[in-house]
Protein backbone atom coordinates (compact mmCIF):
# COMPACT_ATOMS: atom_id res chain seq x y z
CA UNK A 1 0.00 0.00 0.00
CA UNK A 2 1.21 3.25 -0.86
CA UNK A 3 1.59 6.11 1.69
CA UNK A 4 -1.24 8.40 1.15
CA UNK A 5 -0.61 12.20 0.33
CA UNK A 6 -1.44 15.31 2.21
CA UNK A 7 -3.03 17.97 0.66
CA UNK A 8 -0.56 21.07 1.92
CA UNK A 9 -2.32 23.12 -0.21
CA UNK A 10 -5.74 23.52 1.56
CA UNK A 11 -4.16 25.44 3.92
CA UNK A 12 -1.23 27.63 2.39
CA UNK A 13 0.85 24.70 2.90
CA UNK A 14 0.28 23.73 6.08
CA UNK A 15 -1.74 20.79 8.09
CA UNK A 16 -2.62 20.01 11.37
CA UNK A 17 -0.65 17.63 12.84
CA UNK A 18 -2.38 15.82 15.95
CA UNK A 19 -0.04 13.56 18.46
CA UNK A 20 -1.49 10.36 20.64
CA UNK A 21 0.09 8.60 22.86
CA UNK A 22 0.06 5.11 21.35
CA UNK A 23 -0.56 3.02 24.23
CA UNK A 24 -3.17 5.40 26.40
CA UNK A 25 -4.74 6.73 23.42
CA UNK A 26 -4.23 10.64 25.07
CA UNK A 27 -4.23 13.35 22.73
CA UNK A 28 -1.09 15.40 23.76
CA UNK A 29 -0.68 18.11 21.59
CA UNK A 30 -1.64 19.77 17.85
CA UNK A 31 0.98 21.13 15.98
CA UNK A 32 1.16 22.26 12.35
CA UNK A 33 3.45 20.45 9.23
CA UNK A 34 4.71 21.50 6.13
CA UNK A 35 5.75 19.13 3.51
CA UNK A 36 9.59 19.49 4.46
CA UNK A 37 8.84 18.90 8.03
CA UNK A 38 6.16 15.88 7.14
CA UNK A 39 8.53 14.35 4.96
CA UNK A 40 11.77 14.70 7.75
CA UNK A 41 9.17 13.03 9.89
CA UNK A 42 8.95 10.07 7.68
CA UNK A 43 12.40 10.00 7.10
CA UNK A 44 13.74 9.90 10.62
CA UNK A 45 10.49 8.69 12.63
CA UNK A 46 10.02 11.70 14.98
CA UNK A 47 8.11 13.95 14.97
CA UNK A 48 8.85 17.00 13.41
CA UNK A 49 6.63 20.09 13.19
CA UNK A 50 6.46 23.88 11.39
CA UNK A 51 6.90 26.54 14.09
CA UNK A 52 4.62 29.59 12.36
CA UNK A 53 5.95 31.80 15.18
CA UNK A 54 10.08 31.36 14.15
CA UNK A 55 9.15 29.42 10.86
CA UNK A 56 11.90 27.07 11.12
CA UNK A 57 11.58 23.45 11.48
CA UNK A 58 11.08 22.18 15.00
CA UNK A 59 11.58 18.87 16.21
CA UNK A 60 9.26 18.11 19.55
CA UNK A 61 11.90 17.30 22.37
CA UNK A 62 15.33 18.14 20.54
CA UNK A 63 16.25 20.29 23.35
CA UNK A 64 14.11 18.37 26.54
CA UNK A 65 14.82 15.08 24.99
CA UNK A 66 10.67 14.22 25.50
CA UNK A 67 11.02 13.45 21.29
CA UNK A 68 8.00 11.72 19.92
CA UNK A 69 8.62 8.14 18.18
CA UNK A 70 6.07 7.70 15.29
CA UNK A 71 4.64 4.73 16.17
CA UNK A 72 1.43 4.47 13.35
CA UNK A 73 0.80 8.02 11.14
CA UNK A 74 -2.49 8.11 9.76
CA UNK A 75 -4.78 10.71 7.26
CA UNK A 76 -8.21 11.65 7.25
CA UNK A 77 -10.39 11.27 4.53
CA UNK A 78 -9.64 14.41 3.27
CA UNK A 79 -6.27 14.56 3.65
CA UNK A 80 -5.61 17.49 5.03
CA UNK A 81 -4.45 16.46 8.56
CA UNK A 82 -2.43 14.08 10.00
CA UNK A 83 -2.62 11.90 13.19
CA UNK A 84 0.48 10.18 14.95
CA UNK A 85 0.39 7.80 17.39
CA UNK A 86 3.18 7.86 19.20
CA UNK A 87 5.64 6.74 21.90
CA UNK A 88 7.33 9.44 24.06
CA UNK A 89 11.22 9.80 24.95
CA UNK A 90 12.55 11.05 28.29
CA UNK A 91 10.15 12.06 31.45
CA UNK A 92 7.42 11.68 29.03
CA UNK A 93 6.48 15.61 29.93
CA UNK A 94 5.57 16.55 26.33
CA UNK A 95 3.93 20.43 27.23
CA UNK A 96 5.86 23.01 28.09
CA UNK A 97 3.92 23.70 31.05
CA UNK A 98 5.85 20.44 32.35
CA UNK A 99 2.54 18.12 31.98
CA UNK A 100 1.84 15.16 29.63
CA UNK A 101 -1.02 16.76 27.26
CA UNK A 102 -0.95 20.02 26.27
CA UNK A 103 -4.11 19.73 27.22
CA UNK A 104 -5.17 20.31 30.63
CA UNK A 105 -7.16 24.07 30.31
CA UNK A 106 -11.07 23.08 31.06
CA UNK A 107 -13.43 25.33 28.90
CA UNK A 108 -16.79 25.93 30.67
CA UNK A 109 -19.55 24.80 28.85
CA UNK A 110 -23.22 25.52 28.46
CA UNK A 111 -25.25 22.66 29.79
CA UNK A 112 -28.41 24.44 30.07
CA UNK A 113 -29.69 24.59 26.46
CA UNK A 114 -31.29 21.74 25.55
CA UNK A 115 -29.93 19.17 23.46
CA UNK A 116 -31.98 17.41 20.38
Amino acid sequence: MSEPAIDFAKMEGLAPAIVQDAKTGQVLMVGFQNDVSYQKTLETGFVTFWSRTRQKLWMKGETSGNRLRVIEALTDCDRDSVLYRVEVEGDGLVCHEGTVSCFTKPIALNTTQETR
